[in-house]
């Protein structure tokens, strides 16, 4: 069924499927480039991103942002979402029925996208978005594959303000994802030259 951004919105805006609505200043639907290849997904929004109504906009959206900015790619160039789309009180995990109650408006935006990459910022967004057993520190910087999409999972980057030795296995992971980008976008140029 197809889906356009303003009923996505209108339908995050007034959605009262889980227990979140009742205490959100903001619904986070999402921000950057609607047409982007590369969709990096987050667990949920936090006090700042409720307060202001988009994802990373705290310090860990502060840090994001040097991490994209390192391989060239900033707000503009990528699209940035998350499970949920209203904070979790206290900045908790969101729970299992939150998440499945919010992970239809995701699927529209990724619909909507229709990316190349998935980025997971954390455990949450792949266990939700690669597989429900997903273990960050094993699996990080490990390529999936599904329906046309490379997936890939790194440390949130609030994990990385709490422990700086995530910082260079997150390096690595950021710097595959900016490899994989090229890479797809060099097969894309050589596919039209050939049609």
């Amino acid at each position: 069924m197809e889906v356009s951004w303003e009923e996505l919105e209108g339908r995050c805006f007034s959605c009262n499927r889980c227990p979140l609505h009742k205490t959100r200043t903001n619904v986070v639907i999402g921000v950057g480039n609607r047409e982007s290849d590369v969709l990096f997904v987050g667990e949920g929004p936090g006090y700042h991103e409720d307060m202001q109504g988009e994802p990373f906009v705290g310090a860990a959206g502060q840090l994001l942002d040097k991490m994209l900015a390192a391989i060239n790619f900033d707000r503009k160039s990528i699209y940035i979402g998350n499970i949920v789309k209203c904070r979790p009180p206290n900045n908790r995990d969101p729970l299992p029925e939150e998440q499945k109650a919010c992970i239809d408006h995701l699927r529209y935006q990724f619909l909507l996208i229709r990316p190349k990459i998935i980025v997971c910022l954390g455990r949450i967004a792949a266990q939700a978005i690669i597989k429900p057993d997903f273990r960050i520190t094993k699996e990080r910087g490990i390529w999936f594959e599904k329906k046309n999409c490379h997936i890939i999972a790194t440390y949130h980057p609030s994990a990385l303000l709490r422990d700086e030795t995530k910082k260079r296995s997150t390096w690595e992971d950021m710097q595959a994802i900016r490899r994989k980008y090229d890479e797809l976008k060099k097969n894309e140029m050589e596919n039209e030259k050939n049609e």
